[in-house]
C-alpha cells in the first residue's frame, strides 16, 4: 500500500527588508513520503526568499514536470520557477525554456559542489537561470526546526537570512553560483 504524504500547517511571515515584502502566508504543506524534513525546510525556505501574492507551493516530489514552487502571471504564463536539489542538465535547460525566471536552490555539501562542477558549463547560455547553494550545516540546522505545525518568522537583510520558530534560531547565507 502507498503512503501518504504528512501535511503540515505552517504560518510563515516573511520579514523581506531587500525587497520591501511583509507579509505572513498560511501554507498547508503535503510532505511526500520519500521528502526529507531537510528538504520540506529548504522548500519553504525558498518560498520566503521569492514571496509574493502569486507564488504557489506546487505538487513537487509527486510531479516530473512541474517545479516544488511557482508563480503565474493573471495570464497564466509562467514567470518563476523554483526547483530545490540537483536537477538534471536537461531539467534545468528545460525549466529555463519554460519560465521567465528559474531559481535552482541546491544543498547537500560536496554532492551540491560536484553537481554545479559537472554542470555549470552547460549552464552559461541561460541568461534566466539563478543557482543559490546553502551549505550543509546551515540546512541540517533548518531541519530540525521542522514539526507539523509552525510559525516560523523568516527575516531577510542584506541576502541573509534568519529563520526563527519560537526561541530557536538558524542563521543562512545563501550563495549565488549563478
Amino acid at each position: 500500500m502507498a503512503q501518504k504524504a504528512t501535511i503540515y500547517k505552517v504560518e510563515l511571515t516573511v520579514s523581506d527588508m531587500d525587497r520591501h515584502y511583509y507579509e505572513t502566508h498560511k501554507l498547508t504543506v503535503a510532505k511526500h513520503p520519500s521528502e526529507t524534513d531537510e528538504r520540506l525546510m529548504v522548500r519553504l525556505l525558498a518560498f520566503a526568499l521569492n514571496a509574493d501574492e502569486q507564488l504557489e507551493l506546487t505538487k513537487g516530489l509527486s510531479t516530473d514536470d512541474e517545479p516544488d514552487i511557482w508563480q503565474k502571471s493573471l495570464s497564466d504564463e509562467l514567470e518563476l520557477w523554483v526547483a530545490l536539489g540537483l536537477p538534471s542538465e536537461k531539467v534545468v535547460r528545460q525549466s529555463c525554456g519554460k519560465a521567465d525566471k528559474v531559481i535552482v536552490y541546491c544543498y547537500g555539501g560536496r554532492t551540491a559542489e560536484m553537481w554545479w562542477e559537472k554542470i555549470k558549463n552547460s549552464t552559461t547560455r541561460f541568461d534566466n537561470l539563478q543557482v543559490v547553494n546553502f551549505s550543509e550545516q546551515d540546512t541540517g540546522d533548518l531541519a530540525n526546526l521542522a514539526s507539523r505545525s509552525m510559525k516560523l518568522q523568516v527575516n531577510i537583510q542584506d541576502g541573509d537570512v534568519m529563520v526563527s520558530i519560537d526561541d530557536s534560531i538558524v542563521y543562512l547565507t545563501p550563495v549565488q553560483w549563478k
